[in-house]
């Protein structure tokens, strides 16, 4: 396996029910069109220069470095959501953070938490001119439920 230094990144996010909690999960893969790729969960940082885009269709099968948060659930009713945010300096030479954060919830509550989340690791960092984008999504549970959120990262 090579690996290389992405210079691209972009915000996925999906939900589902399966038969399974497994099913679940894959289920909101596919929900967040990452279904048919092999993850490779990364810890959270932007390489300088990087660019946030669009999505990229990748091929099918590829290994693909991703930041994600994912919770599943089986308890019938329960709101459960997840959320991931980007802050990159305005320093393109600088490195960014991705933050990933889940739990039992609303969207918008989760998505303030992972946005605090990505605020903090930039002022430890002692950076603060930089951009913040976050993707979050709920899923109310009918059976077994999944909320999947992710930055993608790739060449």
């Amino acid at each position: 396996m090579s690996f290389f230094t992405p210079k691209r990144f972009f915000f996925v996010a999906g939900h589902s029910e399966g038969f399974s909690k497994l099913n679940s999960f894959d289920c909101a893969l596919l929900n967040a069109r990452i279904g048919n790729m092999n993850l490779i969960k990364i810890s959270s940082i932007i390489p300088p220069h990087c660019k946030n885009v669009k999505f990229i269709k990748i091929p099918q099968g590829s290994f693909i470095p991703v930041a994600y948060a994912s919770i599943t659930s089986d308890m019938t009713g329960q709101y459960i959501s997840a959320g991931v945010a980007a802050a990159k300096p305005e320093d393109d030479s600088l490195p960014g953070v991705i933050m990933e954060y889940s739990s039992n919830g609303r969207k918008r509550d989760i998505e303030e938490i992972v946005r605090s989340m990505a605020q903090e690791a930039m002022r430890v960092r002692g950076i603060s001119n930089y951009s913040l984008k976050s993707k979050a999504i709920e899923h109310r549970v009918k059976r077994i439920g999944t909320a999947f959120a992710a930055v993608v990262l790739w060449e």
